[in-house]
């Protein structure tokens, strides 16, 4: 069950997504008035955020966490289509339904905006509207780069692509705290078989190349949901 309780103004002051996500796009005056729409939601691991299709009352930016974005199609096979961490931005402005379900992958904090409110402020606050969509084009640019990796991209490039693209999001995610994916220890908050649908491969492949990587010492694992990466610059390489 997800929990949710206003937005305390003095969060925002210490909020790790503050100046990275939509919110940088508002001067502290506006700041001020987008404090009274928000609330927070969190979300234990495995629970449904977003179901496909069903009206939403709310959009939300990632505080804390990541999310798992998956398509279930007609034969009931599930495909993991993305992963969000802070500071992303979950839902469709102008569009009371999604085309995907919102899974939390872990425990996951959202700050959360209601639908009517948070488009009112787009009409009002240009720079919020410019903001999100610059976040669009930027999921946009990313959805054609996975084309490419699907398209043309071995299946070694192809995981270690995924271990490198999770190292670097980790290091945004967490700046401000600690950076550098270096030898730090990462959450891989996708199975085997989850990875294989993510990156079009079998689950033999994906973990006959897991440990390929293994060997070449490019990334290090901790049990079967954390890694590390002792030479970012060899992983690179690899991934092409």
């Amino acid at each position: 069950m997800n929990t949710e309780d206003p937005l305390k103004l003095s969060r925002c002051a210490s909020c790790l997504i503050r100046h990275r996500g939509i919110c940088n796009a508002l001067s502290d005056e506006e700041l001020q008035q987008f404090k009274q729409i928000a609330y927070h939601r969190t979300y234990r691991p495995g629970e449904i955020i977003l179901s496909s299709e069903e009206n939403t009352d709310f959009f939300a930016a990632v505080h804390s966490g990541v999310v798992k974005l998956s398509k279930i199609l007609m034969d009931g096979r599930q495909q993991v289509v993305g992963l969000l961490l802070p500071p992303d931005f979950l839902g469709r402005a102008f569009s009371k339904s999604n085309p995907y379900f919102a899974e939390a992958a872990s425990e996951v904090e959202l700050c959360c905006f209601p639908h009517a409110k948070f488009e009112r402020m787009l009409e009002d606050f240009s720079s919020l509207k410019q903001r999100l969509l610059e976040q669009t084009l930027n999921e946009l640019d990313s959805a054609r780069d996975w084309m490419v990796w699907l398209g043309r991209k071995t299946a070694e490039e192809r995981v270690a692509s995924l271990f490198l693209m999770l190292a670097e999001r980790w290091t945004e995610a967490e700046r401000g705290q600690e950076t550098g994916a270096q030898n730090r220890v990462i959450e891989l908050h996708l199975k085997r078989d989850e990875m294989a649908d993510f990156l079009g491969l079998t689950y033999e492949t994906v973990c006959r190349q897991i440990s390929s990587l293994k060997r070449k010492g490019v990334i290090q694992l901790s049990g079967t949901r954390r890694f590390s990466v002792p030479n970012v610059s060899a992983l690179t390489k690899i991934a092409g």
